[in-house]
């Protein structure tokens, strides 16, 4: 996907939304253990990559997934995060997306010449259920980035949040369900509660996916299918585009990159009914999109 970049891979688990961790499934899929951390060095440089013209191929004002198949601030990659920001820091003109479960590490972690923050990063924590939001979002709010997330994923319990957005800070929430060997279910109730607190304070909200099982009014529905997980997540309608996120980026120079002059995204076939559509890259123009109509186009809308 070209919206992401792993600069290194495998993980610890350290909570409770790790114990089916995505990871860990994909990697014993391939007879490897998630637990084994490496850095990818054929993908390290991803973001300074560039084509035959000389030109990046990740262009200004797109956003990039940092270590998906990972943590960002995970100790066993401390000797190789500093590398890590020196990219992220020579281009001020992408956004990088950080996600953590672990942001009691995160400020011993940041980079020398950090002050405020960076206007490129928006850093988000992870909050599967109440214990953990009660405990990490107070963190984050403390935390020096100018902009901040958060994502409820897997979404195992549920979560009040509003406490902590009456300050401002929180520009963005994702939910979304489990996935693969274990999926613990996600009840719409849920997400509704979610998304309401949200609309109360005008900040975005993104429902990504059902998860593979999956409550609504008292009913348990199983939907295996990833694809059809976010287009059930689509049609629900509890997407909710609230105030923009405003990235004030810089070319190599550090001069403002005037917005005509920014990434647009596009879509594709399969982007039409797609959960994750008000925080996505668009279409990466892979050619995998099946000619004509979404390929779930007839499933029954469950939400």
């Amino acid at each position: 996907m070209h919206d992401i970049w792993n600069p290194w891979h495998g993980c610890i688990k350290c909570s409770e939304g790790c114990q089916n961790c995505y990871m860990y499934f994909l990697d014993r899929m391939r007879n490897r253990s998630g637990s084994d951390i490496y850095c990818t060095k054929a993908g390290f440089a991803y973001p300074l990559s560039k084509d035959k013209a000389g030109k990046y191929k990740v262009k200004s004002g797109e956003m990039i997934r940092v270590c998906m198949t990972s943590d960002f601030f995970l100790e066993e990659a401390d000797e190789w995060r500093d590398e890590a920001w020196k990219i992220m820091r020579q281009r001020r003109d992408v956004k990088f997306f950080l996600l953590t479960k672990r942001p009691q590490r995160v400020e011993a972690c940041l980079p020398r010449g950090w002050g405020n923050g960076w206007e490129n990063i928006f850093f988000n924590v992870t909050c599967e259920n109440q214990t953990r939001a009660d405990e990490r979002i107070p963190i984050l709010l403390k935390l020096p980035f100018k902009h901040k997330g958060i994502m409820c994923a897997p979404f195992i319990g549920p979560v009040s949040i509003e406490k902590y957005l009456s300050d401002g800070q929180i520009e963005q929430v994702i939910c979304g369900g489990e996935n693969y060997d274990g999926a613990r279910p996600c009840h719409f109730d849920w997400v509704k509660s979610l998304r309401n607190e949200c609309v109360m304070h005008n900040i975005t909200f993104a429902f990504i996916e059902t998860g593979t099982k999956f409550i609504k009014d008292g009913k348990l529905y199983t939907l295996p299918d990833k694809h059809l997980q976010s287009q059930q997540a689509y049609r629900s309608g509890m997407g909710y585009q609230g105030k923009p996120i405003e990235f004030k980026l810089c070319d190599g120079l550090g001069c403002p990159i005037p917005k005509e002059s920014l990434y647009v995204p596009h879509y594709g076939p399969n982007c039409k009914e797609c959960g994750s559509r008000l925080i996505c890259n668009g279409c990466s123009d892979c050619g995998k999109c099946k000619s004509g109509s979404d390929r779930n186009s007839q499933n029954e809308c469950l939400l």
